[in-house]
């Protein structure tokens, strides 16, 4: 997936406010930048830290420009949760995810559980196949971790997983890391228990545990291989 443009390199101030980040733009001068991210965001918003911004077509936003990057730890992150359920599509499509290859039919924002819309349900000759998909940012000694905070929606949303999967359907979550240095993906026990446990009691009940790891420059992200879950 190319990254859109123009693209402005800066230095981040301070992110506040869960969507907002004040952001030094090489050419000195300062703006606000809209964070496409509901999550902590931990090791990924230290101020001081280098980011890249994306600048809006609408001349009506109150932010035109959007965080796209962050540079930690030595690689580059995508912090827009709104990419990886286009490059779950993406490598769908283009056969990097094996696991779901055969359908006929990709849907996004179905409808479904209580009052939930599926990232992406896949349909055709081997049934349906309801895929959720979940952006990772936070690594520790080359494992991604998943959540950066307690989340009770992920949680409901493997609830809902299990329940496609009692009804005979293919349920799948789907972790996307969008950073090049992590080498396995497991969950973030020590931020949310609740939801580890969880996820270990849906591997049980037949919901299938998939992660994927993001090439991440400063002109495109693209899925690149299969990372194992460990639980």
């Amino acid at each position: 997936m190319i990254l859109p443009h123009p693209l402005f390199h800066g230095t981040l101030i301070r992110r506040y406010k869960r969507f907002l980040a004040d952001v030094e733009l090489d050419d000195g001068s300062q703006v606000t930048a809209h964070t496409p991210n509901t999550g902590s965001m931990q090791g990924c918003a230290r101020p001081g830290s280098r980011v890249v911004l994306s600048l809006s077509a609408n001349a009506g936003r109150k932010y035109p420009h959007s965080w796209e990057l962050v540079h930690t730890d030595g690689v580059w992150v995508g912090i827009n949760t709104m990419l990886p359920n286009r490059l779950a599509r993406e490598g769908i499509e283009d056969g990097t995810i094996s696991e779901l290859a055969g359908y006929q039919a990709i849907r996004a924002e179905v409808p479904y559980g209580e009052g939930s819309r599926i990232d992406l349900l896949l349909s055709g000759a081997p049934g349906k196949c309801y895929v959720e998909v979940k952006n990772v940012t936070l690594v520790e000694g080359g494992c991604a971790l998943f959540p950066d905070a307690v989340t009770t929606r992920g949680q409901k949303h493997l609830r809902e997983l299990m329940e496609v999967v009692r009804q005979g359907h293919r349920g799948v979550n789907l972790f996307v890391v969008q950073r090049g240095d992590g080498e396995s993906v497991s969950p973030a026990d020590a931020i949310d228990p609740a939801y580890g446990a969880l996820l270990r009691e849906a591997s049980r009940a037949g919901v299938e545990l998939l992660a994927y790891r993001a090439v991440v420059t400063l002109s495109e992200v693209r899925l690149e291989r299969r990372l194992e879950v460990l639980l």
